[in-house]
């Protein structure tokens, strides 16, 4: 029998794949604990997951239950769905080189009770109608098929690999969500603009280029930008770059074009540009 208590209007935190979003259940009279597998009830169906976040005190109403801790049927039935999708993607791939699709099979994912599978596809930057495929994979395969078209940071996340810094990427390990990124924020941090030294293994600007950007945009308050004409105690002239985690500029002086180091206490005045 299951381990029960009162419920106290308690939820818990389950995830259903590594590094994927975090989901509120209602673990009703069970008493569970983190890395406990539980069978949950969502709009999909029965599914497993992984309590990451311990019984807490409820804050929103409305919640799934959670059916049960999951025993040694429900893992010996996750092991059968995991070789039957290695069986579907093989069956996918077939299809896609027989056709010549301008498709990348990225996954197959199978319902818990093995009433839908569901087929996550790649077409880099072009829009392809994969619904043909997904009538054709229904018909092979005898049974429910959705297929979703999913870009290159989602195929990376879902794939996941080793980044150029040794570790294991940042999107399949704990980035649940991805942030927009943009060049400014590696210009910012001063970083080369080598488009192959900023770019992820998905392609796309690398997501920890986010990581310091607020940081380095606070240190840069209150430092005059390149090209600034300032006074100093050691000298006036022209701030030729920022040092911004030593919160220093240098400056050419303007008297004998030597570049010296300066920090804000050193600073005399700011003078607008010429």
């Amino acid at each position: 029998m299951e381990e029960q208590r009162p419920n106290g209007g308690l939820t818990v935190g389950i995830r259903f794949r590594p590094s994927g979003k975090i989901y509120e259940f209602d673990p009703g009279p069970l008493i569970l604990a983190r890395d406990d597998r539980v069978l949950v009830e969502t709009e999909r169906g029965p599914s497993l997951g992984t309590v990451v976040v311990p019984p807490r005190p409820r804050t929103t109403g409305g919640l799934q239950r959670v059916i049960k801790k999951a025993d040694a049927r429900d893992l010996a039935r996750e092991d059968q769905n995991l070789q039957r999708e290695h069986q579907h993607e093989r069956v996918a791939l077939e299809l896609i080189r027989s056709r010549e699709l301008p498709v990348k099979l990225v996954k197959a994912e199978s319902a818990f009770d093995g009433s839908k599978v569901t087929f996550f596809l790649s077409t880099g930057d072009e829009r392809v109608d994969v619904r043909e495929i997904g009538r054709d994979l229904a018909q092979r395969l005898a049974t429910r098929v959705e297929t979703k078209q999913i870009g290159a940071r989602d195929e990376t996340k879902v794939t996941g690999g080793v980044g150029p810094c040794g570790r294991e990427l940042c999107c399949s390990s704990w980035l649940q969500e991805f942030q927009p990124v943009s060049v400014k924020m590696a210009k910012e941090q001063g970083l080369s603009l080598n488009p192959s030294k900023l770019a992820g293994m998905c392609g796309r600007l690398k997501c920890c280029l986010r990581y310091e950007y607020q940081t380095y945009v606070e240190l840069k308050r209150g430092l005059p930008a390149a090209g600034a004409t300032v006074q100093s105690v050691k000298g006036d002239g022209v701030v030729v770059r920022q040092n911004v985690l030593r919160s220093t500029v240098v400056v050419r002086r303007a008297d004998d074009q030597v570049e010296v180091e300066v920090s804000r206490d050193d600073l005399v005045e700011r003078r607008p540009d010429a």
